[in-house]
């Protein structure tokens, strides 16, 4: 998207691709009250719905439908808007899309006026909602809320973009920017009446201030991890020896059957991926091809499948460890479940999960050969005993606290923000806890914590990164 032409007017057709009962083309420039007229026939009342024909060249109809005039500013993007509201199939849609296009490039009066829209061009992914964020109608963080809606797989996420779009998110934020705003004025103030820095500590209550600003700053931290589990999930995959019961406890918590189970070992030989819910939070899970000694492979295939398995994990938010109670007492076994566990990647949580105790009796599991370290728990995928357990503990690993009435949408960028401007408040609070004061290196550090948390509504955001956000956006949107 080319950030240097803003101005043009931009059409597109704003309902998703594929035949519906309606489809909704968008136009979005300055001075479209001409545009309106040619292509209905007559004067549209701002904000009123006109039901008519909306008209060729010709002044045939190309459909009946409903034609909104919404003039600037108020309007979603701050500019003057049309939207047309037509029979949802892909050809009435192109047809009325190309009128819109030809009627701009015609002349207002005679063959020699000037056009009625000139440059009016189909808009690139995101645009819409660029405009809206550039003529300031709303802020960083609410636009890509926006798309966080359109796209929410749980019923939490959704509610959540919906109060981000709203703008809880962007409050909080605010409100955080305002404390540091007022912070600094009294520091770089000071800066000025050098006479005055050894008091400015105690009579400002300097330190207060920024104990106050870093606890609320944890708070919303806090919050936007809620927020970005619930936007983007947690791969989870599932791993161990052979006939474990990978797949049979991947289609116990999705609640089909996704992988073929059999005795045989090997069965899985690549990846298989469901995403379930847990307490709105989405759960992308991964059934991986069992693991073992490279030379124990049957095949290529499984060399193939355990190498992928691998990869699978390396990625993982958690790794689910199965291991088989039936063999668990199998020195053989045993020492293989420990060589896996040896090359998992520490940084991944791993929870070990004991299957098949609907076939044993299951004692004190750290009594078991096999001697796993972190959280440890003995379930059936056969019978579901166990599974509540599990969906609790996986929550758990993932961080998961708030209740999602409580939570506002949000995304890794916005915590890494969060944490960022975290930082450098930490370094702030060692600054004013120096004897001298250090005030020009505490106001550099207060700046640059503003800075961080302006990235998240885009006060302070490169113009790169916002053609990054808004291309992510579908066209039309």
């Amino acid at each position: 998207m080319s950030w240097t032409d803003r101005s043009s007017p931009i059409v597109a057709v704003a309902t998703a691709p594929g035949r519906g009962a309606v489809g909704i083309v968008r136009v979005s420039g300055r001075g479209l009250a001409p545009l309106a007229r040619a292509l209905c026939g007559r004067e549209l009342a701002p904000r009123q719905a006109t039901y008519g024909p909306i008209r060729d060249a010709k002044g045939e109809a190309i459909d009946h439908g409903l034609a909104i005039f919404f003039p600037g500013p108020n309007s979603f993007t701050g500019e003057d808007v049309l939207e047309l509201q037509a029979h949802g199939g892909p050809v009435v849609l192109q047809l009325l899309l190309a009128r819109c296009l030809e009627a701009a490039r015609e002349p207002v009066v005679g063959e020699d006026g000037p056009q009625r829209l000139p440059g009016l061009r189909v808009a690139e992914p995101g645009e819409f909602t660029q405009r809206a964020f550039l003529n300031d109608k709303i802020d960083l963080a609410q636009a890509e809320a926006i798309a966080d809606l359109i796209d929410a797989s749980t019923e939490a996420a959704a509610r959540s973009a919906t109060r981000s779009l709203g703008g809880a998110f962007s409050k909080e934020i605010e409100a955080l920017r305002d404390q540091l705003i007022n912070l600094r004025m009294l520091v770089e103030a000071t800066l000025d009446f050098p006479e005055e820095e050894i008091d400015f500590l105690e009579k400002a209550d300097a330190r207060g201030r920024l104990n106050r600003v870093a606890a609320t700053l944890d708070r919303v931290l806090q919050q936007a991890k809620q927020g970005a589990l619930l936007r983007e999930g947690l791969q989870v995959v599932l791993a161990g020896q052979p006939n474990a019961g990978k797949s049979s406890l991947l289609n116990a918590l999705a609640g089909a059957e996704l992988a073929i189970v059999t005795p045989i070992a090997g069965t899985t030989r690549d990846k298989v991926s469901q995403t379930i819910q847990i307490e709105g939070v989405p759960l992308h899970l991964i059934d991986t091809a069992g693991l073992r000694a490279e030379h124990e492979a049957s095949d290529e295939v499984e060399r193939i499948g355990m190498a992928r398995s691998w990869e699978a994990i390396a990625q993982a938010d958690a790794v689910l460890f199965l291991h088989d109670l039936t063999r668990s007492q199998e020195a053989a076994y045993a020492q293989a479940d420990v060589d896996i566990a040896g090359k998992l990647p520490g940084s991944v949580p791993v929870i070990h999960v004991f299957n098949k105790a609907d076939s044993v009796a299951v004692g004190n599991l750290q009594t078991l050969a096999h001697e796993p370290e972190g959280p440890v728990l003995a379930l059936s995928a056969k019978t579901g005993d166990g599974l509540e357990a599990l969906r609790r503990l996986l929550l758990e690993q993932a961080g998961w606290q708030a209740a999602p009435e409580g939570v506002f949408i949000a995304r890794q960028r916005h915590v890494q923000a969060l944490r960022l401007a975290r930082e450098h408040l930490e370094q702030a609070r060692a600054h004013a806890a120096m004897a001298d004061g250090a005030l020009d290196l505490l106001a550099e550090e207060l700046r640059l914590a503003h800075n961080a948390l302006g990235a998240i509504t885009g006060a302070f955001t490169p113009d790169d990164l916002l053609g990054e956000i808004f291309t992510r956006f579908c066209i039309g949107k």
